[in-house]
């Protein structure tokens, strides 16, 4: 389930040249991990067919730091950042599709 999250991330922060002009999609992964698979499909498709929205992913492991203060406990956990990197959603698990969606409804509204 997604959840709420105060919270600002900068593309510098993620170690990426640019966030999503609309929305970015937060994937934390880890390289055994099946269901990050999964989700790596389903927010692949998604920002695919939503204008502006960039889906990255970063693995956990390799970025330690990060995953501390972002108090990330498990993968794949998938954070919904608006145009300005404000975290506005937050889902541990593997989100459902409808959820993303909606999650992407509120963070380019």
């Amino acid at each position: 389930m997604l959840g709420d999250m105060i919270g600002q991330l900068s593309a510098a922060v993620l170690g990426v040249e640019r966030l999503g002009e609309r929305a970015t999609l937060v994937q934390f992964s880890s390289a055994f991990c099946q269901p990050c698979r999964a989700t790596r499909r389903v927010l692949e498709e998604i920002s695919a067919m939503v204008g502006g929205v960039v889906h990255l992913e970063i693995d956990a492991e390799a970025h330690l730091e990060l995953v501390r203060r972002l108090e990330i406990a498990g993968t794949p956990t998938v954070l919904v950042l608006d145009a300005g990197g404000r975290v506005v959603r937050r889902a541990q698990g593997q989100p459902r599709r409808a959820d993303v969606i909606a999650a992407l409804g509120a963070a380019v509204t």
